[in-house]
């Protein structure tokens, strides 16, 4: 018999819970945003209960489309946003704080502080940056702020998790606190040479270990939900951040294998198999997945806004009414009009990595529309793809043969060729663009024993379209775009240093 699963997607901007047949036809959706808070400028965070609110009726608006009841699911698979940091009570289930999110930049002063002194020594353990995006500066700043938070944590009435954690612990009631290795491995505290968490990190960044999740497996029968909070005892067997979650549904089972997923920020991650890649260029080293006790790493480099600077066209600019209108309102001119956009609304991540960079539109003059507008936004998340691919190429020490896509903005044609065009090499759209929320939905049927290895995984990759690059005169997009990031970088503090 075939099963029914259950992808639950916990986004930056959504909660979202895709049904998935035997075959990985999505048969039922539900999704609903909810509030993103902006406390001072580069500050973000959520309400960890609106969190959870949310993706209890997303999972069963899901059901309800799929017309499948809570005991036919077969299994369930988590796919989350991954350094966003939530501290709650482990008593009562009660968040001390509002999730903070991973595009905050709150901690960054810390952060270059903590880098000066040990920043090789964390990457070393870590292969992250030393940089306010992941958790562990995040936990630091909860406990030092709330009031009794950080006594709380010493005397271990306090629980740490990114999302997965968070809605694992609500879907079971508190029975179970824990998360994968992938998401662990985004905190800072985790050592991805030994595969647990860092005792002298943990030290180093004043976490009490007491704070953190048990570390399982990304697939296998890893907990049950609460019959009382679901309406059935179901296997929770698929755990992943949804970066590495969109690498395993993308099928990038074999080293050097690529993907690029246009989210709210963009992320592109390379397969790298057993081996650990240390990065020259400024990428991160990483965990894709860990089966059966065995870690599988990844190569990662992270553009913070991607899907973000269209929303901000949207909600700011306000010069669409709904993200998909920006193809069309794009190519009404057809080009950008000089101008180049640089879209560091949040700082810039990799190659970059600079966290007091600010967003930019150069080149503006009266002829300036909003057509160009949009084109050049198309053009900043495909250029900003493309500074991150081509460093990662650098430390592969070979070039990009081709790259896999998924994610909201794959659906935009111009935008996909754009990319192909920029990269100079194929760029490949697969018909299930949904390839995070898969992810989760394969790691939870190859954690049941529906698919009994990877090999049993591969036929199913299902190509929509192939953008071939098609030559175009690269000079001079390619100079204001250099010329603009070195213009966004330092921002603030060269705003500072003149006030």
């Amino acid at each position: 018999m075939k099963p029914y699963l259950l992808a639950i997607d916990a986004g930056t901007t959504s909660s979202r819970a895709i049904v998935f047949d035997g075959d990985t036809k999505k048969i039922g959706l539900g999704q609903f945003e909810f509030t993103q808070h902006f406390p001072q400028p580069s500050w973000v965070e959520h309400d960890a209960n609106e969190i959870w609110t949310s993706q209890l009726r997303a999972i069963r608006e899901a059901l309800k489309q799929a017309k499948v009841k809570p005991h036919e699911i077969s299994a369930l698979g988590i796919t989350n946003q991954r350094e966003t940091t939530i501290i709650w009570d482990a008593a009562t289930g009660e968040p001390i704080h509002h999730a903070i999110v991973w595009q905050d930049r709150r901690t960054s002063d810390y952060c270059e502080g903590l880098k000066a002194q040990h920043g090789p020594t964390i990457t070393a353990k870590t292969g992250l940056i030393t940089d306010a995006y992941f958790s562990g500066s995040k936990i630091r700043w909860i406990l030092g702020k709330v009031p009794g938070a950080r006594e709380g944590a010493e005397r271990g009435e306090l629980r740490f998790g990114t999302v997965d954690s968070w809605i694992i612990w609500n879907l079971t009631e508190g029975a179970s606190h824990i998360t994968d290795a992938s998401n662990a491995s985004r905190t800072l505290l985790y050592n991805i040479h030994e595969g647990q968490w860092d005792a002298d990190l943990c030290a180093l960044l004043e976490v009490p270990m007491s704070l953190l999740p048990t570390v399982v497996d990304s697939s296998g029968k890893l907990a049950h939900t609460s019959e009382k909070i679901f309406g059935a005892s179901v296997p929770i067997a698929g755990i992943a951040g949804d970066q590495q979650s969109a690498l395993f549904g993308q099928l990038c089972f074999e080293p050097g294998e690529a993907k690029n997923t246009y989210g709210t920020g963009c992320f592109a991650v390379t397969n790298t198999g057993k081996t650990i890649v240390n990065s020259t260029n400024q990428m991160l080293s990483t965990v894709a997945w860990q089966l059966n006790g065995e870690l599988t790493y990844a190569l990662e480099g992270s553009v913070y806004i991607a899907g973000a600077l269209v929303q901000w066209l949207r909600d700011g600019l306000k010069i669409i009414e709904n993200s998909s209108d920006i193809e069309a309102l794009a190519l009404k001119e057809g080009h950008n009009g000089g101008i180049t956009i640089v879209p560091a609304l949040s700082g810039l991540g990799a190659p970059h990595w600079d966290a007091y960079a600010r967003g930019a539109i150069m080149g503006i003059t009266r002829g300036t529309n909003d057509s160009h507008i949009a084109y050049a936004a198309l053009e900043a998340i495909a250029l900003s793809t493309a500074d991150v691919l081509e460093a990662m190429a650098k430390d592969l020490g070979q070039e990009l043969k081709a790259i896999k896509v998924d994610g909201g903005a794959s659906a935009n044609d111009t935008m996909m060729q754009l990319q192909a065009n920029i990269l100079g090499c194929p760029v490949i759209r697969p018909a299930e663009t949904e390839s995070t929320a898969l992810g989760a939905a394969l790691l939870a049927g190859l954690g049941i024993g529906y698919w009994s290895s990877l090999e049993d995984l591969k036929p199913l990759l299902n190509v929509d379209e192939n953008f071939d690059p098609k030559p175009m005169d690269q000079i001079l997009l390619r100079d204001q775009w250099h010329r603009a990031i070195a213009a966004s970088k330092g921002w603030i503090k060269a705003g500072a240093n003149l006030l």
